[in-house]
């Protein structure tokens, strides 16, 4: 009996394991670093911003604290300025934080679909 427990462990750390690299988002915990290379969104290669999932203006709010720990409101992604600035146009703080608050949710909303579509056409240059 135990040993299928272990068992079923095993598989579910391979699966997430698996799923977690198959995903084109890193997401990672914020960073005083700078990072360079194609955004997960226009897929440009671009130098990249740092975008919390959950926006820092609402970190210190007691509802966020009781729900989330210190690392998952650090968690962000890194995006070009283009799609970050995008983002944060179209939604306010609020519906990022509650609708918008991963990668998928972001990359799946229609009008920042659009949005990114169109970015990833057009040129940009760092020189």
């Amino acid at each position: 009996m135990y040993a299928y427990g272990l068992y079923l462990d095993s598989i579910q750390a391979l699966v997430l394991s698996v799923s977690n690299s198959m995903s084109k988002y890193h997401v990672t915990f914020a960073t005083r670093r700078s990072a360079a290379g194609p955004c997960p969104f226009c897929q440009r290669p671009q130098p990249l911003t740092f975008h919390h999932l959950i926006p820092r203006k609402l970190h210190r709010r007691r509802r966020y604290q009781r729900t989330y720990t210190r690392e998952a409101l650090g968690n962000g992604i890194y995006t070009c300025r283009d799609c970050h600035d995008a983002i944060h146009r179209a939604y306010d703080e609020q519906q990022l934080a509650t609708a918008y608050a991963s990668p998928e949710a972001i990359d799946s909303d229609p009008l920042l679909r659009r949005h990114f579509a169109w970015l990833s056409r057009q040129r940009r240059d760092y020189g």
